[in-house]
């Protein structure tokens, strides 16, 4: 069990020495308390998380560091210096990217970047200084050629997303916050926003990011702080960033279930439940011949009653529009949805008023645009659409308070709204609790389907646990959801079955136990697999024999000799990915690969991005104890120039003498900290204290050759390898403790 008294008596204990201190700050918004007695700490060289439940206090946290919300007590000291204004916080060396992505449409892509670094009379740099300021650093972190005069209205949500980042990074923060930054980007910019936040903390920087996303800050954070009714529960380090010690110290409970998790323990029950309420798989929707788009492919589907349908899909694949069309918020390109009405058969949904006559209900992920009425309170917000249905007295119409006070409490309940009273206004509550109230709006009509476009985006994993419970209720009375999410972990064990979008159509339909983040991933990305194992196909026909050795007859097919032969251009289709036939991801590296072994573990990749001209390899140690005073992973094995043809390194590459043509290795770790016996290429895992993270990851460049000196380290290599980056694959690995210690000269 997780020991939360000794969390927070650790917080205590560290706070005083850092960089920044936050000590019993006290913020209220009329009777809502926002920080109550909030305490954090961070410094300068660390990436440090913020999480919690919704109304927790995170972005009021981020405010109060940033200085644009003042604190009503307590004290905040940032560099030794209490930011009272943003431009004060800038002065001292703060930059704050907020979650909502806030860019002037109307003006050029230069001028947003620049926004507010000019004084009244004066100017930072010259224009055209700017722009090609301004072009280097888009490149850089978007790896596309951006025209720095581009309207930046023009531009989709995740380039606009990123200006947001490049404004505050052309500050060159001692301490940088992130407020829900990823939350517009994909996966491939979100992996490119943690390369260049590793970057600025190894430079010496303090990173405090907040998120909702449990996966992200696990693979980012050295440590996070847990915020709970506004005050901080307990700081976990880096080994303790699970997800079980998060909702534990979020909750307060003893244990609590993975989200994920929970919905894949209950879907038998709720399965069963369905069955027995309803003896026939009954059609509630269907469609054939719909076009999402004009001129697209066709979409047929069909909607069983009981079921929970997941919709996904890359950014701009058409899976919003069809959402959104089988809501009737939007017409289909050509035919309609058809819904069971009873006693008319099926009947086309063209229309918001279609909809709510065949039992149809919508929530939006984007409550802002779509969801809330600002000037409203709380109460109209989630009732307003039952007003017509609860009046009474005939032509009257005088509303029935009662009943409407009735399903408020019950809905607010339910979903765990924290607020004031229900007449304040809703933009009085956290985001998360505004789309609480957007869901709980959608149940309190009690409709037959229940359609949900990336609901839970802003909502804590605790609320998403409890969300997921609702629906598979709700499924379980024989009727039935379809849900859009952007976070594949959300589908997983939820829905029985997901359908994929690619190119404004479904490009694959997974039912049953082919429903896998990998599965789901690389069909998203246009990689069709039948079997949908896992592992990419080659990885999984390999046979690990009990020594540890890899059978390498096993394979056929897909990852054979020719597949380092050299290409003239790396496939772009499919998902870049990077995997080891000898352990599983996040699973243990064998102990032939490790300590005193100079053999390195076999690894193969596929589908570089388009551009790729040679490959770079680093395997590095992130968990270094803090006594070896070292400020950077650790570095095992550091290797480039590998052919852009090649997709695999076998076993004992370097110790065999089977390296590709041309390519090139670097000193490891273990020659900077001048342990014997070692020297250029492969160094094993060699743990000295606990259980380490290995991370292998593989640089597709679009350079043929680094100019890197033979004796070049790690710092050289990444500085190096990271401007001419165009995406990185990535594996991990666990080892230790060792079973002996590190041999010394």
């Amino acid at each position: 069990m997780l020991d939360t008294p000794a969390l927070a008596r650790e917080a205590s204990r560290t706070a005083a020495p850092r960089d920044i201190s936050v000590v019993g700050v006290r913020k209220t918004f009329g009777v809502t308390k926002a920080l109550d007695g909030c305490s954090f700490s961070a410094s300068r060289g660390e990436i440090h998380a913020i999480v919690g439940g919704n109304g927790c206090g995170k972005s009021t946290l981020a405010k109060v560091l940033s200085g644009v919300l003042p604190p009503d007590s307590g004290q905040v000291l940032v560099f030794g210096h209490t930011p009272t204004s943003p431009h004060e916080a800038r002065q001292v060396g703060i930059a704050t990217v907020f979650q909502e992505v806030m860019v002037a449409d109307e003006s050029s892509v230069v001028d947003n970047l620049f926004l507010g670094a000019d004084a009244l009379f004066s100017r930072a740099m010259p224009q055209r200084a700017k722009a090609a300021a301004a072009a280097a650093l888009m490149l850089e972190l978007t790896g596309l050629p951006i025209d720095p005069s581009t309207l930046v209205g023009t531009l989709p949500l995740g380039l606009k997303q990123w200006i947001t980042i490049g404004r505050a990074l052309l500050c060159k923060p001692r301490a940088l916050i992130l407020d829900e930054s990823s939350a517009a980007l994909d996966l491939d910019s979100t992996q490119r926003l943690f390369a260049k936040l590793r970057q600025l903390r190894d430079e010496g920087s303090a990173i405090i990011i907040v998120t909702h996303r449990i996966a992200e800050l696990i693979e980012i954070s050295d440590r996070a702080t847990v915020l709970r009714d506004g005050r901080d529960v307990g700081v976990l380090d880096r080994r303790q960033i699970t997800e079980k010690n998060l909702l534990q110290l979020m909750t307060g409970k003893a244990s609590a279930p993975a989200p994920a998790a929970a919905a894949a323990a209950g879907a038998a029950e709720a399965r069963a439940a369905t069955d027995a309420a309803v003896h026939a798989p009954e059609l509630l929707m269907k469609a054939d011949g719909l076009k999402v788009w004009p001129g697209g492919p066709d979409v047929a589907f069909r909607l069983h009653r009981g079921e929970i349908l997941g919709v996904a899909g890359l950014d701009g694949q058409g899976q919003s529009e069809f959402v959104r069309i089988l809501a009737g918020v939007d017409r289909a390109a050509h035919g309609a949805p058809m819904v069971a009405h009873p006693g008319l058969g099926f009947v086309p949904v063209r229309s918001l008023a279609d909809a709510a006559d065949c039992g149809v209900s919508y929530v939006s992920g984007d409550r802002k645009r779509e969801g809330i009425f600002p000037n409203l309170g709380i109460f109209e917000n989630l009732l307003l659409p039952r007003y017509r249905s609860s009046a009474r007295a005939g032509k009257l119409k005088i509303l029935d308070w009662a009943a409407l006070g009735s399903v408020f409490d019950w809905e607010a309940q339910k979903l765990s709204v924290r607020m004031g009273d229900r007449s304040d206004r809703i933009t009085s509550l956290s985001g998360g609790n505004q789309q609480k109230v957007l869901i709980g709006r959608a149940f309190a009509l009690n409709p037959t389907i229940l359609v949900l476009n990336d609901p839970a985006r802003g909502v804590d994993v605790g609320a998403k646990s409890d969300l997921y419970q609702y629906l598979k209720d709700f499924a379980a009375t024989g009727k039935s959801v379809v849900y859009l999410s952007s976070e594949i972990e959300e589908l997983v064990g939820l829905c029985e079955r997901v359908l994929v979008f690619r190119g404004g159509g479904i490009f694959e339909e997974l039912a049953g136990d082919a429903v896998h983040p990998a599965a789901v991933l690389q069909a998203m990305f246009g990689q069709a697999r039948g079997a949908h194992d896992p592992r990419p196909h080659g990885a999984s026909q390999q046979q690990v024999r009990a020594d540890g050795s890899i059978n390498t007859t096993a394979n056929s097919g897909a990852v054979s000799a020719a597949a380092n032969e050299a290409n003239d251009e790396p496939l772009a289709d499919g998902l870049f990915g990077l995997w080891s036939p000898a352990f599983d991801e996040g699973g243990r590296i064998p102990a032939r690969y490790a300590e005193h072994n100079r053999v390195s573990p076999p690894i193969m990749w596929e589908h570089p991005p388009k551009g790729t001209k040679s490959f770079a390899l680093a395997i590095t140690d992130p968990d270094l104890p803090a006594h070896f005073n070292f400020p950077r992973a650790f570095a095992h094995w550091l290797a480039h120039d590998i052919p852009a043809g090649t997709r695999k390194l076998v076993e004992g590459a370097g110790a065999k003498g089977l390296l590709p043509p041309g390519m090139k290795e670097l000193n490891s770790d273990f020659v900077t900290f001048a342990v014997p016996g070692f020297g250029k290429g492969y160094g094993g895992p060699w743990p000295p204290d606990a259980a380490h993270r290995y991370v292998f990851t593989l640089y597709a460049l679009k350079c043929e050759s680094l100019q890197l000196a033979a004796t070049a380290n790690y710092v050289d290599f990444v500085s190096a390898v990271l401007p001419v980056t165009i995406k990185t694959a990535s594996l991990t690995g666990l080892y230790g403790p060792a079973s002996q210690p590190l041999p010394t000269a």
